[in-house]
């Protein structure tokens, strides 16, 4: 196989693991919640800029950096989630899932704006994971920013799912995903679970914008394309399904690279939507999604 090509292939890989860990933050506020997080994008953004701050401005070891930016970001969703979110659950409202949208489009306004006035329209790049490149496979080379973030991907996607289907805090995000009354009268703190969800949604936006921030470095608007991208993969793997999402993700990742190699790099952002309509057309509620009948 040419070098070319299978280093596509790779990097297709690589970035369709970035994309499902904002993918699954998306599908685990959306499953829990109910709401379209429009500003997701911006915390994947806070996500690079506090790896910057961590890493340049406190000089901290990028591996320290990491940890402490996702927590960060988490903090900055339950801070989020306490003030803005609550509102739709706890008071009655008519339309809330309107409100959501509206008041979190804002809310992603807000934070590039914000953004821009502190830290300017500059690009900014933390330290790096692992410098240099180091070869893959026969005459491939990649960057080592690029696998490290390939790992810690996967070490992270796979976590999640630990913790949705092995443990007892997964087995209650699932529950309240799927009746919310009925996991409040079973003794489940329903307003927690939202609290978590948004919470570990921020650990997996945190860590996707710090992992690769070294690569394609920190703007205002760094997070606009990526979280498009995560609406598409949501839609395309079935709204609110978490196995959905991770495939979904790397179909998308994998459709990119090939579809640069042997079409058009001119069109790589647009491959996504070519192949959400096609599978829309086909099986409207997405790859592992299940038909559900309205009243």
């Amino acid at each position: 196989m040419d070098v070319y090509v299978l280093s596509q292939i790779v990097n297709g890989l690589i970035f369709g693991l970035i994309y499902g860990l904002i993918a699954l933050g998306l599908t685990i506020i959306f499953s829990i919640m109910r709401v379209v997080n429009f500003a997701h994008g911006e915390l994947l953004m806070l996500g690079g800029y506090f790896l910057y701050l961590f890493t340049v401005t406190f000089g901290l070891p990028p591996l320290v950096g990491l940890p402490l930016s996702m927590a960060a970001v988490a903090a900055v969703g339950v801070l989020i989630e306490r003030t803005l979110l609550r509102p739709v659950y706890t008071t009655r409202m008519e339309r809330p899932e309107e409100y959501a949208i509206i008041l979190t489009f804002g809310l992603s306004l807000f934070l590039q704006n914000g953004a821009l006035a502190t830290a300017g329209p500059y690009e900014y790049t933390p330290a790096s994971f692992w410098e240099g490149s180091v070869p893959v496979i026969g005459d491939l080379w990649l960057a080592g920013d690029r696998l490290f973030a390939a790992g810690m991907a996967v070490l992270l996607v796979i976590a999640t799912l630990l913790i949705i289907y092995r443990t007892w805090l997964g087995r209650a995000l699932q529950a309240t995903a799927q009746n919310r009354v009925g996991a409040t009268v079973s003794g489940i703190d329903s307003n927690l679970m939202n609290m978590t969800a948004v919470a570990l949604a921020g650990l997996l936006a945190g860590a996707a914008g710090a992992l690769l921030s070294p690569i394609f470095l920190v703007y205002p608007d760094v997070g606009v394309v990526p979280v498009v991208k995560a609406f598409v993969i949501i839609v395309l793997g079935g709204m609110g399904s978490i196995p959905g999402a991770v495939v979904a993700a790397i179909l998308l990742g994998l459709v990119e690279s090939l579809g640069s190699v042997y079409i058009s790099l001119a069109y790589r952002d647009v491959y996504s939507f070519l192949v959400l309509i096609a599978v829309l057309l086909v099986r409207p509620y997405g790859l592992f999604g299940q038909r559900e009948r309205r009243a």
